[in-house]
């Protein structure tokens, strides 16, 4: 169940960084690291440990870059990070 709900998650993150905007060079690389993560991840529904480990980490630093000028962005972040955590991650 709580792999779906990762899953999920995922994909509503994706949705999210495609729809927010750049502003500057840091936000731009944060944004792209993180789609090319996720869009992994939900292709691959059965990703290595390793991988949501590291993405984990990438959600983590995110988390405080949009926190201000994204807060929807980082609400959905902070939800795939407590999935992760539920599930031993």
């Amino acid at each position: 169940m709580e792999k779906q709900r990762l899953q999920e998650l995922l994909v509503q993150l994706h949705e999210e960084l495609e729809q927010t905007e750049t502003v500057d060079e840091r936000t731009g690389k944060v944004l792209t690291d993180l789609k090319k993560d996720i869009s992994r991840l939900v292709q691959e529904e059965t990703a290595i440990e390793g991988e949501h480990e590291g993405l984990a980490e990438r959600l983590d630093d995110a988390v405080g870059h949009f926190e201000e000028e994204h807060p929807k962005l980082s609400m959905v972040i902070q939800h795939v990070l407590d999935s992760l955590a539920r599930m031993g991650f």
